[in-house]
């Protein structure tokens, strides 16, 4: 292990590492619950992938209505209002319950990432103000100590390298976004596509398990287009690498209008801007449309670059060499550079010309020098040996051929997804397959050893495949929520979570108090997504 001299030590009920969408949800609940917390976070944001990856919400049909818990409802309701706050948004546009910034085609809600930022301080803003949350922003966890089946102590340290931390806490939470605190700690847990053999799933992959074919990861990155200026940016220096490189199972080059519907793997034809009878991109994750706003408010709608042209699946960067993993994360942002750059330049127009070079990166958007994301928007994570793992066939409607998916009677939540999964670093193509609304079962909360260390994000007991529709912003923010509040609830009654789901008495009363406090547990009989 690493040996640092640690500067100060910090004590708090709970110890999160992770900042993301499940690190605030948890960090949330156990303050509500009247707990202490500190929470660190790698980036300088707070987030995760609403905020420093840049993903606008992927969220399912029902979600104005049900579907998320409290808490949730309240950070989106909280961005419509931050909007009509500070915004000259249109009379017409504030009498609508269901204002929708970006008027995207992937979301309801989409928007800026700074909203969410400013939204997510200000539901954290009394903790802080009161101290009984620390806050340690652009912080890693480097080491870990253990003590038998007991996390005791977790050190961080901050991007310059000249500030550590040991933090200890009765209870830890990993809410990165790649379970990193998983291996510091010893925890058991798996990686990559498990093998159909292992899982019985249906559409998992033949022969043996393949632990480094993991979903492509994206480096997003915000434009908006000013018609008649030029902002072409310095050509990338693997430009003519990623104008060539075609995947086997891709129908074109990557760099190109052609892609693949995922669900049904046939040929679409997309276009930048609206087109007849094709798919615009442009419109895809637009955060920020400006016919919702005031007559010359902005020059342009903005919108998010998460394309299938910028999914970067020629290697993964989890349990990898720290070299290959820089080399991996360089070509990501080269692939999403020179995606910029031959929109600015080469891609095809429908008057006959070439390139678009009115595209402006947008750099404040996200806060970086480069325009790019401050960290990748990581589709799959490390995931727990769990004390449950949920599989295809619980969310799929196989077992006992029920036309929904498993009832898991220690259910913690609620989500809904379809099973969504990108090309991968082993060279599969889209798995996109329906699947029945599902629940959370706390079973894939609790490591099958470890006592007081729980995963708060895409690190659950879910499987390659079942990952693909537990990743989203109100699934991991229900799980991270869940999570604070089981952290609290053990803290509280002495317990270690594997009790309370073992012992029927004390598990109907932590859901009892995870319905009070604004959680669903069932859905309503929906159909599949």
């Amino acid at each position: 292990m690493k040996k640092v001299s640690v500067s100060e030590e910090l004590h708090a009920d709970l110890v999160i590492i992770g900042g993301g969408l499940g690190g605030v949800a948890g960090a949330l609940s156990a303050l509500q619950s009247g707990r202490t917390v500190i929470l660190t976070e790698e980036t300088k944001w707070i987030g995760g992938q609403i905020t420093s990856q840049g993903v606008p919400p992927d969220e399912h049909p029902w979600i104005e209505r049900f579907g998320a818990t409290r808490n949730y409802r309240t950070f989106r309701k909280q961005i419509r209002e931050y909007y009509f706050r500070h915004f000259p948004v249109k009379n017409s546009q504030r009498r609508n319950d269901h204002f929708n910034p970006g008027n995207a085609l992937v979301s309801s809600i989409s928007h800026e990432p700074r909203v969410a930022l400013r939204v997510l301080y200000d539901m954290l803003a009394p903790y802080l103000t009161s101290g009984k949350l620390t806050l340690l922003t652009e912080y890693k966890s480097t080491e870990v100590t253990t003590e038998g089946d007991q996390v005791r102590t977790v050190t961080v340290e901050n991007s310059i390298g000249n500030r550590f931390y040991l933090l200890k806490g009765k209870y830890f939470l990993d809410a990165t976004e790649m379970g990193d605190v998983l291996p510091l700690a010893n925890v058991e847990y798996v990686i990559g596509a498990e093998s159909q053999a292992e899982t019985g799933e249906a559409h998992a992959i033949l022969g043996n398990a393949e632990p480094f074919n993991m979903q492509a990861f994206t480096y997003c990155f915000a434009i908006d287009y000013i018609e008649g200026e030029d902002h072409t940016i310095e050509k990338p220096a693997q430009y003519e690498f990623w104008k060539n490189y075609q995947a086997a199972f891709w129908p074109a080059k990557q760099l190109s209008w052609r892609g693949l519907v995922p669900h049904t793997l046939e040929p679409i034809e997309y276009s930048f801007f609206y087109e007849p009878n094709r798919f615009s991109l442009w419109n895809y994750r637009r955060i920020l449309d400006k016919s919702n706003f005031e007559p010359g408010t902005f020059q342009s709608d903005m919108t998010i670059v998460n394309w299938p042209q910028n999914d970067y699946w020629l290697g993964p960067i989890i349990d990898v060499s720290e070299e290959m993993k820089a080399k991996h994360l360089e070509s990501a942002k080269q692939l999403s550079l020179s995606l910029l750059y031959w929109l600015q330049t080469e891609a095809p127009r429908p008057d006959g010309g070439y390139g678009y070079p009115g595209i402006r990166l947008r750099k404040d958007v996200l806060g970086t020098e480069d325009g790019l994301a401050m960290y990748p928007y990581i589709r799959e994570s490390r995931r727990i040996k769990a004390e449950f793992t949920v599989k295809e066939q619980h969310i799929s409607g196989e077992l006992e051929g029920k036309q929904s998916a498993a009832y898991f009677k220690d259910s913690v939540g609620i989500g809904c997804y379809r099973l969504d999964l990108h090309p991968s670093t082993g060279g599969n193509t889209y798995i996109d397959i329906s699947a029945y609304p599902f629940q959370i079962p706390l079973g894939s909360l609790i490591p099958i050893r470890v006592q007081n260390l729980l995963p708060a994000g895409k690190n659950i007991g879910t499987t390659h495949l079942t990952n693909g529709c537990y990743r989203l912003h109100p699934v991991e923010w229900n799980i991270g929520e869940s999570a604070g509040h089981l952290a609290a609830y053990c803290i509280e009654n002495h317990l270690v979570p594997h009790e309370v789901r073992n012992n029927q008495q004390l598990l109907n009363d932590f859901q009892a108090r995870l319905v009070k406090a604004g959680i669903e547990l069932e859905w309503p009989k929906i159909h599949k997504v």
